[in-house]
């Protein structure tokens, strides 16, 4: 079986819970929880998304794009509330200044740490849900695709 095929969509013995289907729909699953979560910090999940890119460093708006995914008329619409709150800013690059930056402000900043905590805190209270030990290794998994991600991304990128 190869990863591609593997699925979570076979029978469980009795007791075991209910089946949960896919991998697609369990991430979708989890996704919606992580939005519940944002959702006390007043955050959606693309601004969210934006935050961690931009606490990595500053970006360029098409990057951004490129990044998440999605259109560049999509994560101008984020900026823009984004900025309006206070939590990104704008800034010419050095040495080309047709080039603007987006970065956080101290605000941003702050928010993004407190939404990772609440983040963080949430998944691990539904992890809590199973033996102490699968709760590790759930959270370990969201480490390993955190890296599986990143390194995806990595080997799309042009040479």
């Amino acid at each position: 079986m190869t990863f591609s095929h593997a699925i979570v969509t076979s029978p469980r013995p009795p007791g075991d819970g209910p089946s949960v289907g896919t991998y697609g729909r369990v991430t979708a699953w989890l996704s919606k929880r992580v939005e519940f979560a944002l959702a006390q910090m007043d955050l959606t999940l693309p601004q969210y998304r934006v935050l961690g890119i931009l606490a990595e460093g500053s970006a360029a708006a098409s990057g951004l794009a490129g990044r998440l995914a999605v259109r560049p008329s999509s994560v101008t619409a984020i900026i823009d509330g984004l900025l309006a709150r206070g939590l990104v800013d704008r800034k010419h690059e050095e040495g080309d200044r047709r080039r603007i930056a987006l970065r956080l402000t101290d605000e941003g900043a702050r928010i993004v740490a407190e939404a990772d905590r609440a983040v963080d805190d949430y998944l691990a209270s539904i992890a809590a849900h199973l033996p102490d030990e699968d709760g590790v290794m759930v959270l370990r998994s969201l480490e390993l695709w955190g890296q599986a991600l990143a390194n995806f991304h990595q080997a799309r990128k042009p040479q």
